[in-house]
């Protein structure tokens, strides 16, 4: 078991509702046991706590295996962390990132686990929804488990980009859809229009839950535009293990 989830459940869970009394709502769409692909928009740091909040078993994440080779003191903390809220190291050394995220995935879902999974890629850099990687989509047809689309709500307004500390006077909230049935593409999980077409469903749906406004471009484009960096051609690589 993961001890920032036991952590949560026991110290940090009264304190969150007490403080943030965030609003949950759908916790009946996620199986008690057994595999499930939670899908969910991605608005802040603080997504990693609300989100898992009202459920009674972790979610685990697939994250870059940077994120546990860092050295020194920030590096040991960072792998603590990581560790501790369930992400699971992505292993690079038999392939493209791509493909390694997507066994490590399956491997995740094959022990009975929940998976969770940000399509955007990375962190919205405003409060609005961004064109999903199409990985997501793969992955729900290689699997075959059920998906549930996840809304963050009022996370970005808690905690928005380069604040430290979430704050007081928001109520954040999650939303779990109802499971989304893909079985009519199984066997196509290599046809790059099926691809697209699951995941902007699933971007649907999962705007249908959270009311934001929808842009049909890479958040990783955007965020390059606002900071005044060179903007690339984001490539769609799959974005299954990206939590930037």
């Amino acid at each position: 078991m993961l001890w920032f989830w036991i952590l949560l459940r026991i110290v940090l869970s009264p304190i969150m509702y007490v403080l943030w009394r965030p609003r949950n709502r759908g916790r009946k769409n996620v199986p008690r046991r057994g595999p499930a692909l939670l899908v969910s928009n991605h608005l802040s740091f603080a997504d990693h706590f609300f989100g898992p909040l009202p459920l009674k078993r972790p979610i685990f994440f697939i994250g870059k295996g940077e994120y546990f080779t860092g050295k020194g003191i920030k590096g040991l903390v960072t792998k603590a962390f990581m560790t501790g809220v369930g992400v699971v190291p992505v292993d690079r050394t038999g392939g493209s990132s791509a493909e390694a995220a997507l066994q490590t995935g399956l491997r995740i879902l094959a022990e009975g686990k929940l998976l969770g999974i940000y399509p955007e890629g990375t962190r919205a850099p405003d409060n609005r929804l961004y064109r999903g990687k199409t990985g997501v989509a793969r992955l729900a047809l290689k699997s075959r488990v059920p998906v549930i689309p996840v809304a963050m709500v009022d996370t970005f307004e808690l905690m928005p980009p380069g604040k430290r500390l979430p704050r007081l006077g928001v109520r954040p909230g999650v939303r779990f859809g109802e499971p989304m049935d893909f079985s009519r593409y199984y066997g196509r999980e290599d046809d790059k229009e099926v691809l697209r077409e699951i995941t902007d469903e699933i971007m649907r749906t999962i705007r249908e839950l959270s009311g934001q406004e929808y842009v049909d471009r890479y958040a990783a484009e955007v965020k390059a535009e606002m900071t005044g960096k060179p903007v690339r051609r984001v490539e769609d690589d799959g974005g299954l293990s990206d939590h930037g």
